[in-house]
């Protein structure tokens, strides 16, 4: 009996611990929207004051999901960005993640009848569109075979992308400009690079100027990238080396020799004290910057053209001379690579990839997209599964004509579901192209004409009211954005 009795008080203190532990943990959000009520009449109707209830905790719920939200994607500007332009029914749009290699090379349909509709909108024929026909909606990826000189669509161009002109425009370059960027968080600051071996940083605000040139490659610079404080500028180039270059001062502070071409290079987005470089010896190698010793290196079947990191540094995308499209996880702490995932979309034609570009979030795609660009004119669009180490689920693709030269593409800043998923590129036509991925027919928009020779790079500043382009001839345009609603 003893014993029973004192069974029998130790569970009385655990339920009444579990009861204080349970206090502690705060008030219950259904009795909390409860005491947010106004006070209604005796006579009220119950059926408001409980749609009242349900309402208030539904947006509690809300506002938590979109705060969570924010956190995990950074609370950088993109991310708040996305956050302030997500629908307000975002959470009823939210589906489990379903891309999976189940899933691979088709459209997946989604259990939302809103979703249905805004994909109806965007995806189905005209004569779907008139029977009703919504499931018919979901297709495989299309494959449109725009051309270049494809004209933009009748009803006029894409109000977002409309240009009031030139901004500004450098014509000091003596060789062909291969690459430009805009510095992190930065609308003024701009760089390129071109095919002389020099580095040139200027400024596009009031008046525009030249602020340093780098010299120190004997041959093309293939690509580079600034550090998050924009203080510095790595560089690859053909002459097999890579360069850190100290903008304020203008000189180079340090030099990696390599044993092969170095053709792409990026700061880890978290550590900058890691920089990535792609190489002609098909691999990819993780460099300490500070001291230029070599902290890993992972092997693959072909020359490394191209790459790009997602927005935790976690993950490298990179694009080969065959076309294949890789997934490389990363250690943010001790540089350790490992390859994750292979997608072999567009490696049947062997064409160089030319760009891979990362975005933490599309509303097409409901999640974090990679745009991919090979030699041949194919551009690429997947959704990223980053709980599966960033598998690749392929949603679209654009065929455009071939190209010679090295042409670089870019995600367009707009965020709309119903304008559709823009890129722009360029073009040997020397025109600038702009594409919605979205529709099969009358795939260009707009297009801007100023260059005299083929443009082969792109690149749009941080406030979004700026892009560059640069051509073989050496010339950068800065266009200017005009305002939209």
């Amino acid at each position: 009996m003893a014993e029973i009795e004192a069974g029998t008080s130790n569970s009385t203190h655990r339920t009444e611990r579990g009861d204080e532990e349970e206090e502690k943990a705060g008030p219950d959000p259904e009795l909390f929207s409860c005491l947010l009520q106004p006070l209604s009449n005796a006579d009220g109707d119950p059926n408001y004051v409980g749609i009242r209830r349900l309402l208030l905790h539904r947006k509690a719920l809300s506002g938590s999901l979109r705060r969570r939200d924010w956190r995990c994607n950074g609370k950088g500007y993109v991310a708040y960005r996305n956050y302030i332009r997500r629908p307000r029914n975002w959470e009823n749009l939210q589906t489990p993640s379903l891309s999976t290699p189940g899933n691979s090379g088709r459209w997946v349909s989604s259990p939302n009848p809103l979703s249905h509709l805004f994909e109806a909108e965007s995806w189905s024929s005209s004569r779907d569109l008139r029977s009703g026909n919504v499931a018919s909606s979901h297709r495989t990826s299309f494959s449109s075979s725009a051309s270049d000189s494809d004209r933009p669509r009748r009803q006029g161009a894409e109000p977002a992308y409309s240009f009031v002109g030139m901004h500004c425009i450098f014509d000091q370059s003596r060789a062909s400009v291969t690459v430009l960027k805009f510095g992190h968080a930065s609308s003024n600051l701009l760089a390129y690079g071109a095919a002389d071996g020099t580095l040139t940083v200027c400024t596009v605000s009031e008046p525009p100027s030249v602020v340093k040139q780098l010299v120190g490659h004997s041959k093309e610079v293939t690509d580079f990238d600034f550090s998050s404080n924009n203080q510095y500028i790595a560089s690859s180039s053909m002459d097999k080396t890579v360069r850190v270059w100290e903008i304020s001062k203008g000189i180079c502070i340090r030099v990696i020799y390599g044993v092969s071409s170095q053709l792409c290079i990026q700061f880890h987005p978290v550590n900058n004290n890691f920089l990535s470089v792609g190489n002609a010896n098909k691999e990819i190698t993780v460099f300490n910057f500070s001291t230029g010793r070599i902290i890993s290196k992972t092997a693959f079947d072909s020359e490394v053209t191209s790459m790009d990191h997602d927005h935790t540094g976690q993950l490298i995308f990179c694009g080969d001379a065959q076309g294949s499209v890789y997934s490389v996880s990363m250690n943010s702490h001790t540089g350790a690579l490992s390859r994750s995932h292979r997608d072999r979309t567009s490696s049947k034609r062997r064409s160089p990839v030319t760009t891979v570009q990362y975005r933490s979030f599309s509303l097409l795609a409901r999640g974090p997209v990679l745009l991919t660009c090979t030699q041949d004119g194919s551009l690429s669009f997947f959704s990223v599964a980053l709980e599966i180490q960033g598998y690749l689920t392929l949603r679209c693709s654009l065929k455009l004509s071939p190209r010679v030269h090295t042409i670089r593409v870019s995600f367009c800043p707009l965020l709309s579901l119903e304008k559709g998923e823009f890129i722009v590129a360029g073009s040997e036509d020397s025109n600038v192209y702009f594409y919605d991925l979205t529709r099969p027919r009358h795939t260009c928009v707009n297009k801007l004409q100023g260059h005299r020779f083929p443009v082969v790079s792109v690149a749009w500043n941080h406030g979004e009211n700026l892009l560059a382009s640069s051509d073989l001839y050496g010339t950068v345009i800065v266009w200017k954005r005009a305002k939209s609603s």
